[in-house]
């Protein structure tokens, strides 16, 4: 996970317990894990999409591999809070390039928003595959950060993205992994492989909607601030000229925010 550029804070690790809840219903939309057994989560953080999961298939035994410590004890802690993920799940620390499980292990796969993180996304994706059962479903969900928009025009957050983005990449991640997903997928022997492009584009046709994604995405934008100004990427004045377009943005009654991200599917064979 060298391209985690968000760090590993208490307050980062409550943001993606917000962030998991935020896009509940866009990332788990049609998942295909009913009747399924024995679920391989790779990357599962703090354990709120696990949460999710467990939620919605009630039948799934849920396996998250994750490489951070202090995610996997706040994925433990969170998950033994709930009475319906009571004896179905199972936290592991393990490097997603060398899973110790051997074939068969796994009826589905579920990856969402990790192979950004990744130094070898073709690699990770062979690993699952060769745990899974033939004929097991995958579902990836990645970003597409070429496509975020917001209106008014913001040159200090266009600024902070593309050192964002360009930080991303130096340190072994890549913000554009989404659109190469099918062909990730394929070229490790995945068959079936299908992918959906999930945007939101959102106006004055629903404010409300609007005003949520802007303070969420306020959120995730700040949250790679302390790496980036450490590394001296950006300077204090255009994390702060971020902090004030974005408030504007969001008191602008004809502001716009666009952005899309993909989830493919594909089945083990």
């Amino acid at each position: 996970m060298r391209g985690y550029l968000h760090g590993y804070t208490a307050e980062e690790r409550e943001r993606l317990h917000r962030q998991a809840r935020f896009l509940e219903q866009v990332v788990h939309d049609r998942l295909p894990y009913r009747r399924r057994k024995k679920l391989l989560e790779v990357g599962s953080g703090v354990g709120a999409q696990t949460e999710i999961l467990l939620r919605h298939f009630p039948e799934l035994h849920v396996t998250g591999v994750e490489i951070n410590d202090a995610q996997i004890a706040e994925a433990q802690r969170y998950l033994a809070t709930l009475p319906w993920a009571e004896n179905r799940f199972a936290i592991a620390k393990a490097d997603a390039t060398q899973l110790e499980y051997g074939p068969a292990s796994f009826d589905g796969a579920f990856l969402c928003w990790v192979l950004e993180h990744v130094g070898d996304p073709a690699r990770v994706l062979a690993e699952v595959r060769r745990v899974l059962a033939p004929g097991s479903p995958v579902v990836c969900s990645e970003v597409l950060n070429a496509t975020f928009f917001i209106d008014p025009y913001s040159p200090d957050t266009l600024r902070f993205w593309t050192a964002f983005n360009e930080h991303q990449l130096a340190v072994g991640g890549d913000p554009f992994v989404g659109a190469k997903l099918g062909n990730l997928l394929q070229s490790v022997g995945f068959r079936d492989v299908q992918t959906e492009v999930k945007s939101f584009h959102l106006d004055n046709r629903d404010p409300v909607e609007r005003a949520e994604m802007l303070a969420y995405w306020s959120d995730l934008l700040l949250s790679g601030a302390p790496a980036l100004l450490e590394r001296k990427l950006v300077p204090e004045e255009v994390v702060e000229g971020m902090r004030r377009e974005l408030a504007r943005v969001a008191r602008d009654p004809n502001s716009v925010f666009f952005y899309a991200f993909i989830q493919a599917r594909a089945r083990a064979w």
